[in-house]
């Protein structure tokens, strides 16, 4: 007998266990099945599960579920990523707990350490996607350092520098000047942040006392000063253009340049170039072609050594020992420094209060320096092309589609990608170098030390380059690295490409568009199909979520309040295609009800002896309600498996809900009642044998999405032992002949008995008061269809009698229509008609004078202009429902005349 409620706690651990003991999500190579393989987007290391991991994880695993009871050989491809800064970060945090640094420690200890810690610590949120009941071919997993990935990693290394596709440039970097390595665009985030404009005079040269004023909010960089910018046609510096003038402080001389860079409408119009310590600048300097003069370290503070020769001891301009009084300076110290020495040698105009954007580490929250440095490259200009092309012939699709024009913007106009970090963790760069610093590429130490011999005609002494690949660059290769690439596996030739990439948008630049590149390059083929982006998760006012604003939701938190199953489905009802997903507790809980009546309904059908019939025909079956349930089920497994086909996790999710409580529990088991009761035996024993079967299509309609408790219905009721449920097949509809004539005729019944209820609850009429129904101009089929169904109008609507109208209509009815016939419900003696119209009409006044305000906000333009985006939908959603109420309300007075 089933427990009076589900109990996810009790459950969902054992039956985990149960599944992956039996090998359950395994891959099968040699079944002979068409293959469907996803690859994971591997979390890091060092990760734990959030409600993003929830999102994308549950969401393939419904895909991976699905396909797997669609008979397909399902390869749900595990593994992490080893997260190169992120690591080392905490392990260098816990060292520190130790008083030890990993400078102290020497390279090769720091790395052994680490690798202690991911054994011990590491991949703890490959546990907690059990704990979310992903179905992963968890003997598979991969990690992103392991062997033959690093392997991988060198191979693919080694040829493209052999086709010169990776090489070593001196650009401007994201550099983290606390962890001391350049980071990827991805690890940096702007924040607004309130801050100064320094107006400076830089006089012109050979012009008497004329200067020219450039405002910036970096004054600290001046010493690196290569040349002030203006607009070619700005008309107040087209005659300094040419010109050059005296840098305050050393007095270098630098050109005044026309670029057009310089907005006439910004500060002053005139801008300092500092190539060496700003993005753009660095663009401008290379333009004219300007020294790149770097004055700060790898640690942001002040160092001279570029400038030391530029020193020029000008009269009343240069100091040179002020200059070197700022070596060593942080760049917060420098700058207030540089700032009072400017504004006491009069060449500070002004200063004005100014919010700017200003990048962060996204780990750890160092203020970025653009560093230039001498880092490696590889050629992503070069491998978008057959990755752009693959997306225009259709070879593999964006879903929605209109994310190919984000992929195609920034592949379209791809720079060289930065590919080595200064860090110990990772995947070092195979690259020695000799004496003269001549470099020699290579798969391991013995192979460069050939190439090296060959080079200098004797044995020399080889340099490792101290760097690491990006992370990023490890993770491109994943679709086909984690397969057994270069080695030609059955596993590669099998599962590549693979079918779908389910992903957020955050990384299709960093991730997707790499995979791409590397796939096309080295398997001459896509690396998935199709790719499904999803959106962010929200909370439910549509905010993002974040630390600061304490509106994050940890998903561990909702599973063991709510169960992985009401988790799970929640996120599938709210994602749809092209949207974010705005979700709370309320939500949680709020599905967490329909988990619980499907077990309801599932006790019920028990206590009423509803089991499986063996070599029962649900093609045979003869009374109506049985026909028009199966029909509804066959209509329920169509649009199920159209919307997962079309990635509509949504429409899958909520086509599933409706079936369920409206159709199965709220109208087929309330007919079905007296017919379990019924002394027709054979009726019954049908209706049962019906009941168990479409409780089976719906199990194995919702095993993708909640898993545990629909497993736990279908052992308990004797479909299949515990556990079976994932490898049972994805139900194919069935309809049964007659069933057209006996959906009319549920149907019907069915809108007869909802306006009934309807005109009851706007009427107020107590539960406990039945009343007469008479039909007007039915059909002779719907009067049939009415006395047919007598006992089952009369208990669910409350109704005494369904007859034909005989005479007038009696006074105080309220009517309404369903199909041809119009339904009359004498009211009098049961409410107060007067007391009802009053009440009505004083709710439809408060009603329309509330549309009134809405529509009188949402007409201004200012507050539409200045609010924001989710008040302003927030505020068309409840115009539309109040509109809807006084439609309600008018059809309710219009019922009672």
């Amino acid at each position: 007998m089933l427990n009076k409620s589900f109990e996810p706690a009790q459950i969902e651990t054992r039956l985990y266990e149960l599944w992956e003991s039996r090998k359950a999500f395994s891959a099968q190579p040699d079944s002979g099945k068409k293959p469907f393989t996803i690859m994971i987007p591997p979390p890091n290391v060092t990760g734990t599960l959030h409600m993003g991991h929830a999102l994308t994880m549950t969401l393939q695993d419904t895909l991976i579920r699905w396909k797997r009871m669609q008979g397909f050989d399902t390869l749900w491809q595990p593994g992490t990523d080893h997260a190169g800064i992120a690591t080392q970060m905490v392990v260098e945090r816990t060292l520190a707990t130790e008083g030890k640094t990993r400078q102290e420690m020497g390279r090769d200890a720091f790395i052994e350490r680490v690798w202690e810690w991911k054994e011990q610590s590491g991949g703890g949120i490959t546990k907690q996607l059990r704990r979310l009941g992903a179905s992963l071919d968890w003997p598979r997993e991969r990690f992103t350092m392991d062997e033959g990935l690093s392997r991988a990693v060198r191979e693919v290394f080694v040829t493209l520098y052999n086709e010169g596709l990776i090489y070593r440039d001196r650009r401007l970097v994201n550099w983290d000047p606390v962890f001391r390595s350049a980071i990827s665009d991805l690890e940096v985030e702007s924040k607004d942040v309130a801050g100064n404009l320094w107006y400076i005079r830089y006089p012109v040269e050979d012009a008497g006392d004329a200067t020219i004023t450039v405002a910036t909010t970096r004054p600290e960089t001046m010493l690196g000063d290569t040349a002030v910018a203006v607009h070619p046609e700005d008309e107040r510096y087209k005659n300094l253009i040419g010109k050059s003038v005296r840098l305050p402080l050393t007095g270098r001389l630098i050109p005044i340049v026309a670029d057009e860079h310089s907005d006439p409408e910004k500060g002053t119009g005139a801008v300092k170039i500092t190539p060496a310590h700003d993005f753009n600048d660095f663009e401008v300097g290379r333009r004219h072609n300007l020294p790149m003069i770097s004055v700060l370290d790898d640690q942001a503070r002040v160092v001279l050594d570029e400038i030391e020769q530029d020193l020029s001891a000008v009269e009343g301009l240069a100091d040179p020992a002020f200059v070197h009084s700022l070596s060593g300076l942080s760049r917060e110290e420098a700058r207030k420094t540089i700032v009072a020495r400017l504004e006491e040698d009069g060449w500070l105009e002004k200063i004005e209060p100014h919010r700017h954007q200003v990048p962060h580490a996204e780990r750890g929250g160092a203020v970025i320096e653009p560093r230039l440095t001498t880092q490696w490259y590889c050629d992503a200009g070069k491998l978008s092309g057959p990755a752009v092309e693959a997306i225009t012939s259709g070879r593999a699709s964006f879903i929605p589609k209109q994310w190919e024009n984000t992929f195609f913007a920034w592949m379209r106009d791809i720079q060289p990608w930065c590919i080595s970090r200064q860090l110990w963790w990772g995947h070092r760069i195979p690259a020695w170098y000799g004496p003269d610093e001549h470099v020699f590429v290579a798969h391991d130490d013995a192979d460069a030390q050939a190439q090296a011999n060959a080079h200098y005609g004797k044995p020399v002494e080889l340099r490792r380059d101290e760097d690491v690949l990006d992370t990023w660059f490890s993770s491109a290769l994943w679709p086909f690295s984690t397969l057994g690439w270069p080695d030609k596996t059955p596993e590669l030739a099998r599962y590549y490409p693979t079918d779908v990439l389910v992903t957020g948008f955050d990384i299709i630049f960093f991730w997707v568009a790499r995979m791409m590149m590397m796939g096309q390059h080295f398997m001459h083929d896509v690396p998935f199909r199709n790719i499904f982006i999803h959106g962010l998760v929200r909370d439910e006012h549509g905010q993002k979520m974040s630390k600061s604003k304490g509106n994050g939701i940890d998903p561990l938190e909702l599973i063991d309040q709510y169960g992985a199953d009401a988790m799970r489905f929640t996120i599938c009802a709210l994602t749809g295609i092209g949207r974010d997903v705005k979700l709370g507790r309320k939500r949680v809980e709020d599905y967490r009800a329909f988990i619980t009546k499907l077990w309801n309904a599932a006790r019920f059908c028990e206590m009423n002896g509803v089991k499986p019939v063996e070599g029962f025909d649900p093609a045979t079956v003869k009374s109506p309600l049985g026909r028009w349930i199966i029909a509804e089920s066959a209509a329920a497994i169509t649009e199920a498996t159209r919307a997962l086909d079309s990635y509509r996790f949504d429409e899958y999710a909520l086509s599933c809900y409706r079936f369920v409580w409206n159709r199965f529990c709220d109208w087929f088991l309330e007919f079905a009642k007296p017919v379990f009761n019924s002394t027709d035996e054979a009726e019954a024993a049908e209706i049962r044998a019906v009941a168990a079967y479409v409780l089976g299509v719906i199990l194995r309609l919702l095993q993708p999405v909640i898993p545990f408790v629909t497993d736990t219905l279908w052992h308990s009721f004797g479909y299949g032992e515990e556990g079976s449920l994932i490898s049972a097949s994805w139900p194919e509809p069935v309809v049964p002949a007659g069933a057209e004539a006996a959906q009319a005729e549920c149907d019907q019944i069915i809108r007869l008995i909802t306006e009934i209820r309807t005109v009851r609850a706007e009427m107020n009429v107590p539960p406990a008061q039945k009343a007469p129904v008479f039909l007007k101009d039915a059909l002779p089929q719907t009067l049939e269809y009415a006395q047919r169904w007598q006992e089952a109008i009369g208990r669910m609507a409350r109704v005494s009698e369904v007859a034909p109208l005989q005479g007038d209509i009696p006074h105080g009815s309220a009517q309404a229509v369903v199909d041809e016939a119009t339904l009359i419900i004498p009211l009098a003696g049961l409410i107060d008609l007067d007391a009802e119209r009053a009440r009505l009409k004083k709710e439809l006044g408060k009603a329309e004078d509330e549309v009134a305000k809405t529509e009188k906000k949402l007409g201004n333009e200012n507050f539409v202009t200045r609010a924001k985006p989710e008040v302003v939908q927030e505020m068309r959603e409840r115009l539309e429902a109040q509109q809807g109420e006084c439609v309600r309300l008018k059809a309710a007075l219009s019922r009672i005349g």
